[in-house]
């Protein structure tokens, strides 16, 4: 991750305040809801997300503004530039190894500075690489929290839904039975690693659902509008509705009440609610001069009321 400070646009001073307000601004701007016509909008959001969560890490924050760890949590191992030993060879930051940084140390800077001791690290009685060491470590890596959106129809199915990081790793998370939005996911051992060999930490995944073209969430069951034909409204019809699993045959009662939803019992989110189906009667898009002139001997000679004029 690039310098969560630049990404939310603050200032290394900045108070909790200001960091969660810059925070929500960018999170408006490229929520994907808001712009599902921009690819990129969503990576922005997930960085920015990234950002905040690792700011509002009051420790992780202490220590990368003291210069003790990167921006992914990766630690700077005090400082130290490696870069001179063996020969010149370069370490990238970020990229240490801390078993090759203790191999430096325990064989020297070169053959003639070492002495009789150094040259040999189990004079010491202490090695570093033995299994015995290894399995004492038991420092663990960070934590990192991350959102991870997904469509209806993805938590319907229980799908496994891929989440690029900002590192570029790509983590594949399967969908619990019934996961809710807001959920969190742990992926065990697939958080930072340990700065000392231990365990990685874990990535907890926040699950935040997609705003749906169709459907709409109300509470335990799904609505959704299907448009009809007045004829069908009147006389009654079988048509097709969509549903998360596909879609099913809807029987339409003559003299339909399109004021009232049609319901799908069991056709809801995870099948935990039903499928309220909400008619929407269309009229022919350019005019018809016999329904016209049959609407208005209807209301010459047959006028009714459906809306109450009291008051």
């Amino acid at each position: 991750m690039a310098d969560p400070y630049k990404i939310l646009g603050v200032q290394k001073s900045a108070s909790d305040k200001e960091i969660k307000s810059a925070y929500r601004k960018l999170a408006k701007k490229y929520h994907p809801d808001r712009n599902q016509d921009d690819p990129k909008a969503e990576a922005k959001f997930a960085e920015a997300s990234s950002a905040y969560d690792f700011l509002s890490d009051k420790e992780r924050r202490a220590q990368f503004d003291r210069g003790e760890i990167d921006a992914d949590g990766n630690p700077k191992m005090g400082g130290f530039d490696f870069s001179g030993m063996r020969g010149g060879r370069t370490r990238t930051q970020g990229s240490v190894n801390p078993e090759d940084i203790l191999k430096e140390f325990m064989g020297g800077f070169g053959a003639a500075s070492r002495g009789p001791r150094a040259a040999d690290p189990r004079v010491s009685g202490w090695d570093p690489f033995s299994a015995a060491t290894q399995r004492g470590t038991s420092t663990r890596g960070k934590d990192f929290t991350a959102p991870v959106l997904v469509t209806l129809e993805q938590a319907h199915s229980g799908a496994t839904v891929p989440l690029k990081l900002t590192s570029g790793r790509v983590l594949n998370i399967k969908l619990p039975t019934g996961v809710q939005e807001g959920q969190q996911i742990r992926l065990k051992g697939q958080g930072q690693p340990s700065p000392v060999g231990g365990e990685p930490g874990d990535a907890l995944i926040t699950v935040k659902f997609k705003r749906h073209p169709q459907f709409r969430r109300d509470g335990k069951d799904l609505r959704v509008d299907v448009p009809i034909t007045l004829y069908e409204a009147v006389l009654g019809a079988k048509i097709r509705v969509p549903t998360l699993s596909g879609p099913v045959e809807l029987k339409i009662p003559p003299h339909v009440d399109a004021t009232k939803a049609l319901r799908l019992k069991g056709k809801g989110l995870q099948g935990a609610g039903d499928l309220l189906v909400n008619l929407r009667i269309v009229l022919p898009k350019d005019g018809d001069p016999d329904l016209e002139s049959l609407m208005r001997f209807w209301r010459e000679q047959k006028p009714y009321k459906v809306r109450n004029t009291k008051g």
